[in-house]
């Protein structure tokens, strides 16, 4: 049962210019989304990373650039079915200027209808599909080489974030606008025989409690007790 640690990466010139990235070539970490790069090495510092599987996307290796500098045992995996939601002819937009679209109101209310338009344009339940495909095939290969109780990091993009998440839950994807994660912040999943658990969600704090431990698998009737 290895854990999934899901980071999202650092913020982007477009996040602080209000565009709606996609797969626009070029888009790198702004000042403060590098500090958050650097910081996030340091909180992944105590554990154990067994892999490291990226979004082929600038921002995304540059965020994941100062963990490798400092575990320069770990190869970089590219996956490219972590990459970003492919958003068609609302790529490199204004979100502003998109919030008038009727598809906008789609996308709030009833994603998984949400068609992106244009040629390269893709609807969110392929994202969806595609990138839990993704997790769930790279975290089976990681308990195959590094045993059940491995971390693994995964970095990605909100929206791909938010749907994996969503697939965790057990939630339609028409649920998913209800989660929200943050630049930069991890998400925890743990998935076992029975179920995921969803260990932490879009944290930007302290990561020692994600250190591996056993488990059965089942639920604590209660909740968690927060002793080791």
């Amino acid at each position: 049962m290895p854990t999934l640690l899901l980071v999202r990466h650092g913020r982007s010139t477009a996040n602080t210019a209000g565009v709606l990235a996609g797969w626009t070539p070029g888009v790198s970490l702004d000042a403060h989304g590098e500090k958050q790069a650097k910081d996030l090495a340091d909180r992944l510092g105590p554990l154990p990373v067994s892999l490291v599987v990226s979004s082929p996307l600038d921002r995304c290796r540059q965020t994941l650039a100062p963990l490798l500098e400092v575990r320069d045992q770990l190869a970089l995996r590219l996956d490219e079915r972590l990459g970003e939601c492919r958003y068609g002819d609302w790529t490199g937009r204004p979100l502003g200027e998109l919030a008038s679209e009727p598809l906008w109101r789609t996308v709030q209310a009833q994603p998984s209808a949400a068609v992106f338009p244009g040629p390269e344009g893709e609807s969110l339940r392929e994202m969806s599909h595609r990138a839990v495909e993704s997790v769930r095939e790279w975290d089976a290969e990681v308990e195959r080489e590094h045993g059940p109780d491995a971390l693994w990091v995964a970095c990605s993009h909100g929206d791909v974030i938010k749907a994996i998440v969503a697939d965790a839950l057990g939630l339609h994807l028409d649920q998913f606008q209800r989660i929200s994660v943050e630049p930069c912040s991890i998400t925890a999943i743990r998935y076992t025989s029975h179920r995921p658990f969803l260990l932490r969600l879009g944290d930007t704090g302290e990561l020692g409690g994600l250190a591996p431990r056993p488990s059965s698998g089942d639920a604590v009737v209660g909740g968690d007790t927060g002793t080791r």
